[in-house]
C-alpha cells in the first residue's frame, strides 16, 4: 500500500541525508536509519536501505577508482564473509523488536568509535597491527553491515591502524563495501527483506537520493564541519537510545 504524505516525505528526508552522507558527511546516513525502522520496522529497513547504498556506492567508486585496487580488497573479503554469515543468521533469528534494539547498539558503539577515531588517533595507531586484531575487525564489519548496514567507523579505525594513507583509504573503502554492498543482496532477498514492495519504494525515493549525493558537495563547503560533527555526534546518541 502506498506510504501516508507525511510519511514518505520523512523518508525522502532520510534518502536525501544517505545521499549527503556518501558525499561528505558520513555521520547523517544515521537519519535514514532512524527514520525507515521507525516507519518501516527495524528488519524491514535493512532490506529497503541496502538498494540505496549500492546506487551510492555505484555513483561514488568512479570518485576513488584511481585509488588503490582490487588486490588490497581480496584478502579483507573471507574473514568479513564470516562477519556477513553470522550476521544473516542472528537477522533470520531476531524478532523485529529485537532488531530494533540491535540496531540501537550497534548505533551507539559505531558512534563511539567515529568519535575515537577523531580524537584519538595516537592511542589508536598503537593497536596491534595483527592477523588476530585484523580479523576480529574484519569480523565485526561483516556483521555490523549486515545487521545494520552499518560498518564505517569500524573500518575507519581498522584502517588506522593498517597505516593506510587518505588515498588508499579511500580507494579500498569504496571498493570493499560496494562488494559487500552486492553480496548482501541475495541474503537480504532469502529474508524476504528485498521484495517487490521495498524495490518500488527504493524507485519513489531514488530523486531524494540523488538530491543528497549531488547536493551534498555544495553543503560541505557552506556547513562548518566542527559544528556539524557536534551536532551528528547529538543526535546519533538519541537515535540510538531511542532505538
Amino acid at each position: 500500500m502506498p506510504l501516508p504524505l507525511p510519511e514518505f516525505l520523512l523518508c525522502c528526508l532520510g534518502a536525501v541525508s544517505l545521499g549527503v552522507a556518501k558525499t561528505g558527511f558520513p555521520g547523517m546516513a544515521i537519519i535514514n536509519v532512524l527514520i525507515l525502522a521507525e516507519l518501516m520496522g527495524a528488519k524491514a529497513s535493512v532490506g529497503i536501505i541496502l538498494p540505496m547504498l549500492i546506487i551510492c556506492d555505484f555513483i561514488v567508486y568512479p570518485l576513488f577508482r584511481k585509488y588503490a585496487s582490487w588486490r588490497a580488497v581480496w584478502p579483507m573479503l573471507p574473514v568479513s564473509a564470516i562477519g556477513l554469515l553470522l550476521g544473516y543468521w542472528l537477522l533470520g533469528a531476531m524478532s523485529d523488536e529485537t532488531a530494533r534494539r540491535v540496531i540501537g547498539a550497534i548505533m551507539l558503539i559505531m558512534l563511539a568509535l567515529q568519535w575515537l577515531h577523531h580524537r584519538g588517533k595516537e592511542l589508536l595507531k598503537k593497536l596491534p597491527d595483527n592477523r588476530l586484531y585484523q580479523g576480529f575487525s574484519l569480523i565485526f564489519v561483516g556483521s555490523s553491515t549486515m545487521l545494520a548496514n552499518a560498518a564505517g567507523p569500524v573500518y575507519s579505525i581498522y584502517a588506522l591502524t593498517r597505516g593506510f594513507s587518505k588515498e588508499t583509504y579511500l580507494g579500498i573503502q569504496a571498493r570493499f563495501f560496494l562488494l559487500l554492498n552486492l553480496i548482501k543482496v541475495p541474503f537480504l532477498q532469502n529474508l524476504d527483506l528485498i521484495n517487490g514492495e521495498s524495490l518500488r519504494l527504493n524507485a519513489l525515493l531514488l530523486p531524494a537520493l540523488l538530491l543528497g549525493i549531488f547536493g551534498g558537495k555544495a553543503l560541505i563547503q557552506r556547513v562548518p564541519q566542527q559544528w556539524f560533527e557536534r551536532l551528528l555526534y547529538l543526535f546519533s546518541l538519541a537515535a540510538g537510545l531511542r532505538l
